[in-house]
Formats: C-alpha cells, structure tokens, sequence
C-alpha cells in the first residue's frame, strides 16, 4: 500500500526550503508521494491577494513538475487536522506547530484537543525563532542552513530563496517583489485580448 505525506502550506512563493524539506521527509518516512496542499484559504491567511491565487497555484504546479513523487493539492479544508486525514505523515514547520495548539483557532478545548489527537505522525521542521517541540522534530540539515530560510524574506526581495519557477515569475512579472509592476503585468494581461480574425 502506497505511503503518503501532506506538507500544507500557502508557498507564497514556495523556496528552496519548501523543496529541501520535502526531499528528506520522503527520504525519512519511505513515502511514495508526498502532497504540497494549497488551501483556496489558508488559515490566519485568508486575506492574502498578492499574487492572486491562481498564479501562486501554477507557479507551485511549475515546481514540482519535475517531481514524480509530489503532486499539488487544492482544499477547501482549513484546520491542519481536517486537511491531514488520511494521510501518513504531516509536514509543518516548528511555527505551525505552536500555531495549532493556540485556542482561537477552535471552538473550545476539547475541540483542539480531539484535532491535534486525530493526526497522522507529525514531522516538523526546525524554524528560526521557535522552539522545537520535543520528540517529534525533523531536523533537515546538520549545518542548520535552512532554518531561516522563509517565503517572507523571499518576498522582502531575497530571490535565491525561491524556487526557480518562483524566481522566474517574480523577475517577469513582479510578484512578490514589486506589486505595482505586478498590477501593471496583471492589467496589460487581463486588457489583451487575441484578435479573432473578424
């Protein structure tokens, strides 16, 4: 029976990181596939806009494409707990791992508690700034040289950080980077229209 591994995530953009992770859970875990889940709105992120939600979606798709063994998800599912079900194993990262247990994110304890209780076995990165949970971290590379690596400092313009999919879209267009030259691709895209021939 085939395993698989959920890595939720907005990957907004996704980095080098994002990648680096996924190859030593599969590694770790003896997965078959291991699925990037995109939610259409991505708890404590439901506001994001930039860029919309279909271009971080094909830009993702542009990434793993040469991955037979990742595939990328689309959910409505919010809660880590929901969006795990019926998987082997779940990725986050050591911020989401202490997001998770916060309350407001239930409607009362024993809720959170019958969630955190219903997930598969837990592999989380080590992160910058956050205290790794005990028992359960993955520890991706020995010199710790991707602790702090995020998707907010890619944004802040550090571009070797993205994944070249990502970098390629950012340099074309200016997603992530300059959201006034991505409006401005975003008009020029949307007013073009291929002529009909009439």
């Amino acid at each position: 029976m085939a395993r698989l591994g959920v890595f939720p995530g907005s990957f907004n953009p996704p980095t080098i990181a994002h990648l680096a992770i996924a190859e030593e859970v599969r590694r770790r875990y003896r997965l078959d596939r291991l699925d990037l889940v995109i939610s259409q709105r991505t708890l404590a992120k439901e506001h994001v806009e930039h860029p919309l939600f279909h271009h971080r979606l094909e830009v993702l798709h542009q990434t793993v494409a040469r991955y037979d063994w990742l595939r990328v998800e689309v959910t409505d599912r919010q809660l880590l707990a929901d969006i795990a079900e019926g998987y082997d194993v779940v990725v986050m990262g050591a911020d989401k791992w202490w997001q998770i247990h916060e309350l407001r994110w239930y409607e009362s304890v024993e809720h959170r508690n019958r969630a955190l209780a219903q997930l598969p076995p837990v592999a989380v990165f080590p992160r910058h700034g956050f205290a790794d949970p005990p028992g359960i971290t993955l520890t991706l590379i020995d010199d710790g040289s991707h602790r702090s690596v995020s998707s907010t400092r890619a944004r802040a313009g550090e571009l070797e950080l993205m994944t070249e999919a990502a970098r390629e879209f950012a340099r074309r267009t200016g997603a992530w980077i300059d959201r006034e030259r991505y409006e401005s691709w975003l008009g020029r895209t949307r007013n073009h229209r291929p002529s009909t021939g009439r």
